[in-house]
């Protein structure tokens, strides 16, 4: 897996480097190239069962709301739903993966820093608030499935699931932030480096 790992890991850095000082046509090329790469490491996953399966599809997904995002505002909010479906997809891999234990406080922490980010872009929001509301409760839904199953197996698959779920929830905190109240420089390399780091987590675990 060195690699495709150092393909992925190229192609994202030269993507970060873009969101934070390059030209603006590098961001356009490695964003979806790192996908698609993303996409062919999962496909060549020397197993693909059910949550294989389910993973390449979340992929496609965020694929899809990506190129959204590239179009005029208002397919944002179809951007949104792509991005729920991706998390949603992701959720369904991680549960078929797992027998349900309940362990308290992360379900606990994740609603309170849900209710945080709520309470300081709900002001900003307008339009978008359900579709905000809705992906923000699947991503905490994704993690807190991720973290049910690192706490009931604590085996290297569950951790790597848990690590790219918490990553990924980092990303959507700062985008959230950044595009509905503050806007800072290191915004869009911070996403986009949590971004590659947790999608490419969740792939490895196929190797695990």
């Amino acid at each position: 897996m060195s690699w495709p790992f150092i393909a992925v890991f190229l192609s994202g850095w030269l993507y970060v480097d873009a969101r934070y000082r390059g030209p603006r046509w590098q961001g356009w090329v490695f964003k979806p190239v790192t996908l698609l790469l993303l996409l062919l490491l999962a496909w060549q996953a020397p197993v693909i069962g059910t949550n294989g399966y389910l993973i390449v599809l979340g992929l496609l997904a965020t694929l899809v709301a990506d190129a959204l995002l590239l179009l005029p505002r208002e397919r944002y909010l179809y951007a949104i739903g792509a991005f729920f479906l991706s998390h949603l997809l992701y959720t369904l891999s991680f549960a078929s993966q797992m027998s349900f234990t309940f362990f308290w406080p992360l379900p606990a922490v994740l609603v309170v820093v849900g209710a945080v980010l709520l309470a300081i872009i709900w002001s900003r929001l307008e339009e978008m608030r359900w579709a905000v509301i809705t992906f923000i409760a699947m991503t905490l839904l994704m993690v807190w499935v991720a973290g049910e199953q690192y706490f009931y197996r604590s085996t290297d698959l569950a951790f790597s699931l848990l690590c790219g779920s918490i990553l990924l929830l980092v990303a959507n905190i700062v985008w959230l932030l950044s595009h509905y109240r503050f806007k800072f420089r290191a915004a869009d390399a911070i996403v986009a480096a949590c971004y590659f780091g947790g999608h490419f987590l969740i792939v490895r675990s196929l190797y695990l």
